[in-house]
């Protein structure tokens, strides 16, 4: 049995799944308050449910906005560490992918990192397993513009999927339909199984690039 938890971007979820069975699930899209909404959701999912019953605990440890990012790891982890259960580290944009898996299709799942850049990573679906195409990347959208050309259809998902779209200038690629274009806590399950169970202590966020604060620093020190 695992609990799953995305707090990732501007959506926010949980849920408890039971192999391939979903117990329970929550999912909201309110923006970045997080701190005020993961917790209550997570007791709502595990409601009748100990802690001291799961497996593990799958968390989407990034790439996504540093805030929701740090909020998912730190109560994860915080979780964890009060009943010993190991945890799963699971790519954001490996979850958006795993939206896909009834179908067959290239996903490119592509995460708003600001000024024209995103969080990509490019996934092909087939027979209901999910295969990872390059890795996890922050790039900018001309970038990986000409690798979306070699494939005959490409489903932009992801909270960047929009502005990439509308940006991108292809005509092989489809804006993903909005119920499956983020990533969710049942994906996150989906994605985590196989995938190796880590202590507690040994998560880490994952955030592909410094954030604007640290990047800031950075340039005040070179003069």
């Amino acid at each position: 049995m695992i609990l799953s938890i995305d707090s990732s971007a501007i959506t926010a979820s949980a849920a408890l799944c039971d192999e391939n069975r979903v117990i329970k699930s929550e999912f909201v899209n309110a923006g970045l308050t997080h701190s005020e909404t993961l917790l209550p959701m997570i007791k709502r999912v595990m409601q009748g449910y100990d802690f001291a019953s799961l497996d593990a605990i799958a968390i989407t440890a990034g790439p996504g906005s540093f805030t929701g990012v740090r909020i998912g790891v730190a109560t994860a982890k915080g979780l964890a560490f009060k009943s010993n259960i190991p945890c799963i580290s699971v790519s954001t944009l490996e979850a958006i992918a795993y939206n896909f898996i009834d179908e067959s299709c290239v996903v490119c799942a592509v995460m708003d990192a600001r000024r024209m850049q995103f969080y990509n990573a490019l996934f092909e679906i087939k027979d209901g397993k999910c295969k990872r195409l390059c890795e996890d990347r922050a790039i900018a959208i001309e970038d990986f513009r000409q690798e979306l050309c070699a494939f005959e259809k490409v489903i932009i998902a992801g909270d960047g999927a929009e502005l990439c779209y509308n940006n991108l200038g292809t005509q092989n690629a489809v804006l993903a339909d909005e119920e499956k274009r983020f990533q969710n806590a049942v994906s996150v399950a989906r994605a985590a199984e196989n995938k190796e169970k880590i202590p507690a202590a040994a998560l880490m966020p994952v955030y592909l690039r410094q954030s604007q604060a640290e990047r800031e620093l950075g340039l005040k020190l070179k003069k």
